[in-house]
């Protein structure tokens, strides 16, 4: 028998933050058949109103910012400076997503070509419907939000259903939107476990389905829209690598680098956790990163490992690397549960689960690479394929490096500040998932495109879409497409 209620804990000290419903199959599809009805009548009030009540509602986020964030604080035990920036990056996204989606979404006319002289062409694109959003536990607000404020602004409903390690913000986020949009629950929080989730994904009124979490994870809510062929958006993991060439800004890149690495305790889909250093400055390059971590703690500057069950994963990979790499900061000690002290291990081979896995906790491996182009080869060895930084001092060199990471995001002298630009997509391929959030594409991910063309006047001689259609009509066609085409480029 499912149980009623389940509580939320704070993973630093095991105490109850809060307790919510479990909400079965049957609630939430309850909760998709309100949404469908808010559904409508946010499509019909219009951008220029959906603009108005989405401004107001990030004005209602931003007043509660510090109750929010220490919310967010006990629910995942971050430091509660870490859950003030998510919530402030939060707050800049649902700005853009308001402040935008009508000149992105909106009707405009595209040209038709010669063919077409005699017709006008419109594009715009519409609301889906209902939108289902699975959240994480890493992010419980930035994360979801850049799929939740880009559906709103779309003009969809959303139903949300935040991870069970941190129920309480996303019920919060909900309670705060009715505070903008008292008439229709246009945005709603469905607390549970996997069941609830289940539920969420397999609802064929559901039109789009959101997710961030594992890949495994991933492939179950695929297997489940796939019976009502609903598209999916799919944020997984990440293996992000971090290059530093010959030129590199030492000290910036080994401060950023760390961060990467150890804020949030390494539970960051785009962290950094492999490094590939050049080898003229490689030793250079360690000593500035070895200075550091040597006062970085747990605890302190980041908080314990939300999810329990990812300490012997990140053991095992320490274990692992220590028996054939060299430990430069940390060690098979450092898993202290909740927490887990900075690991540093260099030499640790490709083929080792450290590298090849994502590791989800403060740990990284450093290689040292003859040049910038072996450090790009290893890093897209990789599976995963989110996120990745370089670090040069030469702007082309360093653009090229990052377009040719196979990834969809690379920081250039910065470390994930992509996610910090609302106009940016968010998104990955390969075992990192598929779909972009963010941007003019995240807005558009939650929209369907529909395409008219009108006919403004008939051309004489030319009804080529009739069966009265006759010789003398194909035959002036093809001088047409010949003229038109049938140049050879020199």
């Amino acid at each position: 028998m499912a149980t009623l209620t389940f509580d939320s804990l704070n993973p630093a000290t095991g105490e109850t933050v809060g307790t919510h419903p479990n909400q079965a199959p049957e609630a939430v599809r309850q909760a998709v058949g309100r949404a469908e009805e808010a559904a409508r009548w946010w499509a019909a009030i219009g951008a220029a109103e959906r603009r108005r009540r989405l401004l107001d509602y990030k004005a209602v986020v931003t007043r509660e910012l510090r109750a929010l964030a220490r919310l967010v604080h006990e629910e995942t035990g971050k430091p509660v400076g870490d859950a003030t920036l998510e919530l402030v990056l939060a707050i800049t996204h649902l700005d853009w997503a308001a402040r935008n989606a009508a000149k992105v979404l909106g009707r405009r006319r595209v040209a038709t070509g010669m063919i077409g002289l005699n017709l006008t062409a419109t594009l715009e694109y519409l609301p889906l419907g209902v939108v289902g959003v699975i959240g994480p536990w890493n992010y419980p607000v930035f994360t979801p939000m850049g799929s939740i404020a880009y559906a709103l602004a779309a003009g969809n409903a959303v139903v949300f259903k935040p991870s069970e390690l941190t129920p309480g913000i996303g019920v919060r986020l909900a309670e705060l939107f009715e505070e903008s949009v008292p008439e229709h629950p246009v945005l709603q929080t469905v607390t549970g476990l996997g069941e609830t989730g289940a539920a969420l994904a397999a609802d064929p009124r559901v039109k789009k389905v959101a997710f961030t979490g594992s890949t495994a994870t991933a492939k179950r809510v695929m297997a489940a829209c796939a019976e009502n062929l609903t598209p999916i958006v799919a944020e997984c993991g990440g293996k992000d690598a971090f290059i530093v060439d010959a030129d590199a800004d030492l000290r910036a890149a080994a401060d950023a680098c760390l961060w990467g690495a150890m804020s949030n305790a390494g539970q960051t889909c785009v962290g950094v956790e492999r490094v590939y250093v050049v080898d003229a400055v490689y030793d250079g390059f360690m000593r500035e990163l070895s200075e550091r971590v040597a006062n970085v703690r747990a605890g302190e500057h980041y908080g314990p490992i939300t999810m329990p069950g990812q300490v012997d994963i990140i053991k095992r990979h320490i274990d692992d690397a220590a028996k054939s790499g060299r430990l430069v900061a940390g060690g098979t000690g450092a898993v202290r549960a909740p927490y887990v002290d900075p690991v540093i291990v260099e030499d640790v081979p490709e083929d080792s689960p450290a590298v090849r896995e994502e590791t989800f906790g403060p740990t990284i491996t450093v290689r040292r690479t003859r040049d910038a182009h072996e450090a790009l080869e290893l890093a897209n060895t990789s599976a995963y394929g989110l996120g990745g930084t370089v670090f040069s001092r030469n702007a082309r060199r360093a653009t090229e490096l990052a377009r040719s990471m196979r990834t969809g995001m690379t920081a250039i002298n910065s470390v994930i500040t992509f996610a910090g630009v609302p106009a940016l997509p968010f998104g990955g391929l390969g075992d990192s998932g598929f779909g972009r959030i963010h941007g003019a594409d995240g807005l558009r991910e939650f929209a369907r495109p529909k395409a008219i063309s009108r006919q403004r006047f008939a051309i004489p001689g030319m009804n080529l879409t009739s069966f009265s259609r006759g010789p003398a009509e194909l035959e002036r066609l093809i001088r047409l497409v010949t003229f038109l085409h049938g140049r050879r480029k020199r």
